[in-house]
């Protein structure tokens, strides 16, 4: 970042007492503190707009009809405003950072990092935002380690901004609070449903009066070698048996969080063997939703056909790297994601 404005400097100077005056590369002197604006602190700034100016100065000497006066005063007039420029970008950065700062403190509330196992459970994450300078947005994910089992959440609110960040935080907190105590997962969706319903119905967001979400609840029972699944209208799992891929489709639908009162408050609970070795890939539509230069979309399934077996951390990298591959580095949604493995008990 040091090297343009002066390499710019020199070039000019070089160029402007190696030339015939006629050409007047001196004319030139103004842009070096002017493109320093973009790059460097106030006092820097200034002193390469005053080392501009006796460059200037050495050159009238030398061509005395070089209209010296006049570049001298332009060199002059830029640097108090590429100073004033540079003094105004700083602001901005530290306010930018500190922004960012906060975002990052609410993502780790939001999305917190998750252990990397629970017992004979090896869990692993991925969360890309869909825009390059987002941290957080509708899409969410949690583990609890419950009498009960293993239990995982994924969703994605329906919509953007700080409201759907903020009906992903009530979900989240509400699973968080209900988790370790509900014996059903049933149960654990009622409750969520009834938190997100009343989110809705408290924040007043005119270009999205209701707030709806797709959501799976997974619960891993200890020992039991079973995975119960409640998927109240998000993407189905990929379960990875002895290198066989099984798209875990619920046997009948359940409605989406916060839809129950049009589509009826029926759930249902699938039950899947779950045993050593196996491994299941958990995921948002950002991902199956993800589109090449052509417009199609990323082949989940036989991607991870393709891939063969994989620990859940390898798998989530590959994911991510051919997920921006196949987009050309440019994802239209946000992608959560969560691997989970049922490894060999511990000895104790």
């Amino acid at each position: 970042m040091v090297l343009p404005p002066v390499v710019l400097t020199v070039l000019i100077s070089a160029l402007a007492f190696a030339t015939p005056r006629e050409v007047a590369f001196s004319r030139l002197l103004p842009a070096a503190p002017a493109l320093a604006a973009a790059m460097w602190p106030v006092v820097p700034t200034i002193l390469l707009g005053a080392f501009c100016l006796l460059v200037m100065s050495g050159l009238g000497l030398v061509y005395s009809d070089l209209g010296t006066p006049y570049t001298a005063a332009a060199i002059v007039a830029v640097t108090a405003a590429a100073a004033y420029t540079s003094h105004l970008r700083l602001q901005r950065e530290e306010a930018l950072f500190q922004i960012r700062l906060v975002a990052d403190a609410a993502q780790q509330v939001l999305l917190r990092p998750l252990p990397r196992r629970v017992q004979d459970v090896e869990i692993e994450s991925l969360y890309l935002a869909a825009q390059e300078q987002a941290r957080i947005g509708g899409d969410f994910y949690e583990v609890a380690d419950t009498p009960y089992g293993v239990r995982l959440l994924i969703g994605d609110v329906r919509g953007k901004g700080l409201s759907a960040v903020g009906a992903a935080s009530a979900v989240i907190n509400c699973f968080r609070e209900n988790a370790y105590d509900q014996p059903d997962l049933r149960s654990i969706v009622h409750r969520l449903e009834t938190s997100i319903g009343r989110y809705s119905v408290a924040i007043l967001d005119p270009d999205q009066p209701e707030h709806f979400a797709t959501a799976l609840i997974a619960e891993i029972q200890y020992g039991g070698g079973q995975v119960r699944i409640l998927n109240c209208g998000h993407p189905p799992p990929l379960l990875m048996r002895s290198g066989e891929i099984r798209v875990l489709e619920p046997t009948a639908p359940s409605p989406p969080l916060n839809l129950a009162t049009l589509l009826g408050d029926d759930y249902n609970i699938d039950t899947i063997t779950f045993t050593s070795g196996d491994q299941m890939l958990l995921y948002t539509d950002g991902v199956t939703e993800t589109r090449d230069r052509a417009g199609t979309f990323f082949a989940l399934p036989e991607w991870m056909r393709q891939l063969g077996p994989a620990a859940p951390r390898e798998l989530l990298d590959r994911l991510h790297r051919d997920l921006l591959h196949y987009s050309g580095g440019r994802l239209d949604d946000d992608i959560a994601a969560v691997a989970v493995r049922c490894a060999a008990a511990r000895r104790s």
